[in-house]
């Protein structure tokens, strides 16, 4: 035996109705159609389930067997349903960020709180974590969608641009902080230079460009985090380059601001998400966000 919900849904409209027309209504079918069903179910168990006269349907005692079956069945079919489709909604309506701790500290709290005006019934989570763990992230579905300076996609994974960052040069204020400059890359010959460990993508990207103008730093001092390196800058322990994106750390400390030029040179900030899947209508405006506004944050 194997009746479908169609089946069983129709036998209970008719048993708890006594009647065929009214069934067929409820279930928005034709009474032919819905005789056919019960006609279906009937065969497959070899009895009547109905006794039909030209005013009433009454159930057999095989139907009378059968119906309180059927109706637990539908009934925690339907529960079961309901609550998945629940934690769908749930699921859809849950953004989850994962950044690397700059942006997360720095750029997403503020942005966060925007979107969080224009999307109340989205609840964000936010993850900080390194550069590799974000990635590691989206692969296992732990974050919908990845930030950062990925200069190449992992395999898995989907990138999309979503902003450009600007290298500028960080540099202990002498005095009170003074106005966002600019600068050639040539004034960093005579600097005593710190950065980021030499296997970071984004420092890799300032050696290549300090290669180009054979200006060297063999003695530089090197720390794993923006936050660590601006703070060294600030105590004096030499200048530091670094991207844009890093401004609105830097403005709370005691340091000046040049913007790199000639030549200007600029990074791609990137989203990632896992390859094949689809965005939701929460990250697309996320993501709308992020562009129109990345670029006001870095100035």
């Amino acid at each position: 035996m194997n009746l479908t919900t169609r089946q069983m849904r129709a036998f209970r409209q008719v048993a708890r109705t006594g009647s065929f027309t009214r069934a067929a209504e409820l279930t928005h079918m034709t009474q032919a159609g819905l005789s056919i069903l019960i006609r279906e179910v009937e065969r497959q168990l070899g009895v009547r389930l109905f006794d039909r006269t030209t005013r009433a349907v009454q159930l057999t005692a095989a139907g009378r067997r059968l119906a309180p079956v059927i109706e637990r069945v539908l009934t925690e079919l339907d529960s079961v349903t309901e609550e998945i489709e629940s934690l769908g909604d749930a699921a859809r309506q849950t953004l989850r960020v994962a950044a690397t701790p700059l942006v997360s500290s720095q750029l997403l709290p503020q942005l966060l709180s925007m979107f969080r005006q224009t999307q109340p019934h989205v609840q964000v989570r936010l993850l900080d974590a390194a550069l590799e763990d974000v990635e590691k992230a989206v692969l296992a579905n732990e974050a919908d969608l990845g930030l950062g300076f990925f200069f190449k996609a992992a395999p898995g994974l989907a990138r999309t641009e979503v902003a450009n960052f600007q290298l500028m040069r960080v540099t202990p204020a002498e005095g009170a902080p003074r106005e966002v400059g600019r600068v050639p890359w040539s004034a960093l010959k005579s600097a005593r230079l710190i950065g980021l460990p030499p296997g970071n993508p984004i420092q890799k990207v300032i050696d290549a460009q300090l290669g180009k103008l054979n200006i060297e730093n063999p003695e530089g001092q090197s720390v794993s985090f923006f936050g660590t390196l601006i703070s060294m800058v600030e105590a004096g322990f030499g200048t530091a380059v670094m991207p844009t994106f890093a401004m609105a750390a830097c403005k709370r400390h005691q340091v000046d601001i040049d913007l790199l030029a000639s030549p200007k040179v600029e990074l791609a900030f990137y989203r990632i998400t896992k390859r094949g899947s689809k965005d939701s209508e929460a990250m697309e405006a996320f993501v709308d966000l992020l562009k129109a506004r990345l670029p006001f944050m870095s100035r």
